[in-house]
């Protein structure tokens, strides 16, 4: 059981990458770890922050639904999320890892020059323009939180250069995930 999670800044091309990965190896399982979120904000009130990281509930929820698509359809997941607190990710991973999942944490490093120039020219609702301009505001006001957060990152983590071609991070990627499991 096998876990590969693209991490970084908004706008550093984790989705794209993620998508490029099971272009190239159909065996591979996207897992949007977004969606207990969105599911969580249907039942439960946010925090205070605003974001449903916050929550341990969705912590939880993203290891648990990890490991029964693991235990269920036996494929390598694909997880492109955010996440940038030690603490989280500690605790996500070892909920993982104590179920038996290895986890491969890659972190797609960009500078934030070019983060902005991403998330300015991307429009995530083209149809709601209204809460395009938020969720832009949203990405652009975590820029220096997901850069800050590098220094941050465990020592088992492989940095990208998120500056990169999406094929080039690909084979880096795939280059990686060939090495032994240990």
């Amino acid at each position: 059981m096998r876990i590969v999670w693209l991490n970084g800044a908004f706008g550093a091309g984790k989705t794209t990458l993620a998508k490029r990965l099971l272009a190239d190896d159909s065996r591979l399982l996207l897992f949007d770890a977004e969606l207990p979120g969105y599911m969580l904000r249907e039942i439960v009130p946010l925090p205070p922050s605003g974001d449903f990281q916050d929550l341990r509930i969705w912590r939880r929820s993203v290891a648990d639904t990890a490991i029964a698509l693991l235990q269920e359809y036996h494929r390598t997941l694909v997880v492109p999320m955010t996440v940038v607190v030690p603490q989280y990710l500690d605790e996500i991973f070892l909920a993982l890892r104590a179920a038996g999942a290895s986890v491969d944490h890659f972190f797609l490093n960009t500078r934030v020059e070019v983060l902005r120039q991403r998330i300015e020219e991307q429009s995530i609702w083209p149809e709601d323009p209204g809460r395009d301009a938020e969720v832009r505001a949203w990405r652009l006001a975590q820029m220096q939180r997901c850069v800050a957060a590098v220094p941050l990152l465990s020592a088992q983590t492989t940095l990208l250069d998120g500056e990169l071609s999406v094929g080039e991070l690909a084979g880096r990627v795939r280059a990686r995930l060939a090495e032994p499991t240990t």
